[in-house]
């Protein structure tokens, strides 16, 4: 009896083993199921990120490349706007640091969404500085063009100044008419000319003085040069007393006239006469040049045999 007893507690005994075993198998099989659902689903969310990463990382890098496009499209303006590049490029350092580690996608987009928001006002910024300064090219090209014309306008009056101011100076000039000389010799009604350089006692020369109501009246100095055929002046005398300046040059003269000049014409006839010398004078052709106010006013010549 005892012995039947023990066999019943052996049994007992084994069907508690096996249910405890199969109590565990079944435990280990939920806790392998459960675990292989979770990998997959970490798996998934895995991927998942990963794709989120990547294209917010595409997002950034296309928002940054046109920055930098609208950068070198508008050249040296972009200058101006240095400090709110700066603040892109700090923010997209930022978003790319984050990117790289362990990141929250809610986050990173709120940055990206900012980020795309202060590059647009960037873009504002920029073009309207590019409005701004196109206008201005065009204002000062219409000013440079203006100014242009008026000196243009200016230069020319100051021309047409400078022709009337030269005219009228060239007009306010007494001129010599009707310059005649000749040899002659004796005197009074016994005067007579001749071309014989042997016969010849005195040269006389004869002129007008021209009407110019341009000038102003009163004493005038009028000289009169004579230069033989070899270039020496016919003189009274080689000093200063009988030398005139014309031009910053000291010449000498021929023949002095003072005349009381009214602005009419004058009629003006003077004489030169070898008291120096009795020689002859050389042949050839006389130049006759007449002189006043450090200008030439008229010039004549003659000719002797």
């Amino acid at each position: 009896m005892a012995e039947m007893n023990d066999i019943h507690v052996g049994k007992k005994r084994q069907n508690s083993r096996l249910v405890i075993i199969v109590i565990l198998l079944a435990a280990m099989a939920l806790l392998l199921w459960l675990y292989l659902s979770t990998r997959s689903r970490l798996t998934g969310l895995l991927n998942e990120k990963e794709m989120q990463r990547t294209e917010l990382q595409a997002e950034l890098d296309s928002l940054l490349t046109e920055h930098n496009n609208i950068k070198l499209e508008y050249g040296n303006l972009s200058d101006s706007l240095t400090s709110k590049d700066s603040v892109i490029q700090a923010n997209a350092a930022e978003i790319r640091k984050l990117l790289d580690t362990q990141y929250e996608f809610y986050k990173v987009k709120k940055k990206l969404d900012r980020l795309r928001v202060i590059s647009q006002g960037y873009l504002k910024q920029i073009d309207s500085l590019y409005t701004v300064n196109s206008e201005l090219k065009a204002e000062n090209e219409q000013i440079r063009s203006s100014y242009q014309k008026e000196q243009q306008k200016t230069s020319m009056l100051q021309k047409d100044k400078e022709a009337l101011t030269e005219k009228v100076s060239m007009a306010a000039v007494m001129k010599a008419y009707k310059i005649v000389a000749a040899g002659v010799r004796g005197s009074g009604d016994r005067e007579r000319e001749t071309d014989k350089a042997k016969r010849v006692e005195k040269i006389k020369v004869c002129f007008t003085l021209g009407e110019n109501p341009l000038l102003s009246a009163g004493a005038r100095d009028i000289y009169v040069r004579i230069a033989r055929p070899d270039k020496l002046i016919l003189a009274r005398g080689r000093g200063d007393d009988y030398s005139f300046s014309y031009k910053g040059e000291i010449l000498q003269y021929t023949i002095k006239e003072t005349v009381n000049y009214q602005n009419q014409a004058v009629d003006i006839c003077s004489y030169w006469i070898n008291r120096l010398t009795k020689e002859d004078l050389p042949t050839g052709v006389y130049v006759v040049s007449v002189y006043t106010d450090d200008f030439e006013i008229g010039q004549s010549s003659f000719e002797l045999k």
